[in-house]
């Protein structure tokens, strides 16, 4: 009997914990405004790239997607105001590369023109 209840939770419960992914992997990146995951999932269903088993799934977790963007509008508020140059860490990275870059290429000036 605890064998067929615990079959039901995890039946029942473990669609909902698989629901909403193009939101939550949405809101791990830069602001993208509001409903992000939407949108994503949207622009996949109408891109011909997107696989036949895609498409499907896509379809199935976009009412789960646009209820967990309507849950986190308050997140998406809030970083509406950041600079999304500043919240991307593709943009931080590149940032602290050409800072790098920079440093090293004056140090090298530095030490050719103390070698002169």
């Amino acid at each position: 009997m605890a064998v067929l209840l615990i079959t039901r939770i995890l039946v029942c419960f473990t669609p909902l914990l698989l629901t909403g992914c193009s939101s939550i992997m949405s809101h791990a990146g830069p602001s993208d405004g509001y409903y992000p995951g939407s949108k994503n999932s949207l622009e996949m269903i109408k891109d011909e790239n997107t696989g036949w088993v895609m498409r499907p799934l896509l379809a199935i977790d976009l009412p789960f997607t646009a209820v967990m963007d309507t849950l986190l509008i308050p997140l998406d508020y809030v970083k509406a105001d950041s600079n999304p140059e500043e919240d991307s860490p593709k943009k931080r990275i590149e940032a602290l590369d050409k800072q790098a870059n920079a440093k090293s290429n004056h140090s090298q000036i530095n030490s050719e023109s103390n070698v002169n």
